[in-house]
């Protein structure tokens, strides 16, 4: 997959395209419903797929009071995009001068002018230009001019819910720590990636070596707890590990701030890989993705209690894993 970062970036012979746009915060069924019908049209023009996209919430610039937290970072929606099958993603820094722009004039520059769209799809709720005055409505106003065709793709829905899926409701099943109903709406488990950096080293006294994500990871921590999942290592940033082969390890993670000993400020994320004391993961780039939940995150009067309640906790990821 290709990336832009600007309009002017993107070849002057690069189009024709079909255009799905969004802000594609968790890339989930409902974003890939978009990117999988412009699949299809793209297909019938013999056209190339684009992701229009930006690198933060709008709302962290128009409104930062109510923004809420990604589901995921700049580089795992990249990932995901490319994982969807489009061509290239067109990932426009959402600043001032973005926010001011007319949405004619987003139409006329970067949809026509850059990529050379025949096909725009967007979502029913999708909101575009200065003052999100540009709906699709008025994409299908412009399209006669411009020369494309507007798709407006229909919500997908939960069938036993019947509601909308979408980013906020995935954030509210992470929130209450459920990863399992969260994955039914991504399409895949739930992850948060970053770099394994030096702990306290308790876990490694305790038995249970862990594997500890710093605190600028990328993705949306699910409610404090203990879970089965899995530990992606993707190796050293500059081993060229991304490129190569990734190694999935199980896993039992913890979400949470240790309260059993009450010095740990910020919530982190650590995994203990099952059957592999002696994993040497620092500075490797992880993904740790979330199968389900085993318990809450509660202290301990002492040690021994803690050490007991880990064992059973592995006992229950192996066989959560199984």
């Amino acid at each position: 997959m290709i990336v832009f970062r600007d309009p002017a970036e993107v070849p002057a012979d690069f189009g024709p395209s079909v255009a799905a746009i969004g802000k594609f915060d968790g890339v989930h069924t409902g974003h890939r419903a978009v990117i999988d019908r412009a699949r299809v049209d793209a297909a019938a023009l013999g056209a190339k797929i684009v992701a229009v996209t930006f690198d933060r919430n709008p709302l962290a610039l128009l409104r930062p009071d109510i923004c809420p937290d990604s589901l995921v970072g700049e580089h795992q929606k990249l990932g995901l995009l490319a994982d969807s099958g489009v061509d290239a993603t067109l990932m426009l820094t959402f600043d001032r001068r973005l926010a001011d722009l007319d949405a004619q004039a987003f139409v006329e520059h970067v949809l026509v002018g850059a990529l050379g769209v025949k096909i725009v799809m967007v979502g029913s709720d999708f909101r575009f230009g200065r003052g999100g005055a540009g709906t699709p409505a008025l994409l299908r106003e412009l399209g006669p001019r411009f020369g494309f065709e507007v798709d407006v793709v229909d919500d997908v829905r939960a069938i036993d819910e019947g509601r909308r899926v979408s980013s906020t409701w995935v954030r509210e099943l992470l929130d209450d720590g459920d990863v399992v109903g969260a994955a039914r709406l991504l399409g895949r488990p739930h992850a948060v990636r970053g770099q394994v950096v030096h702990g306290a080293k308790r876990g490694r006294e305790l038995g249970f070596p862990t594997a500890n994500l710093g605190a600028d990871l990328e993705g949306f921590i699910p409610a404090d707890g203990v879970y089965a999942g899995w530990l992606v290592d993707h190796g050293m940033p500059s081993s060229g590990g991304e490129a190569g082969r990734s190694i999935h390890y199980p896993a039992a993670i913890s979400v949470g701030t240790n309260p059993t000993f009450d010095d740990v400020v910020q919530r982190q994320v650590e995994a203990y890989v099952l059957d592999e004391a002696d994993l040497d993961l620092y500075d490797h780039t992880v993904e740790i993705r979330f199968a389900g939940r085993v318990r809450g995150m509660v202290a301990f009067e002492g040690i021994e209690p803690l050490i007991a309640q880990m064992t059973d906790d592995i006992d229950k990821v192996r066989a959560a894993l199984a």
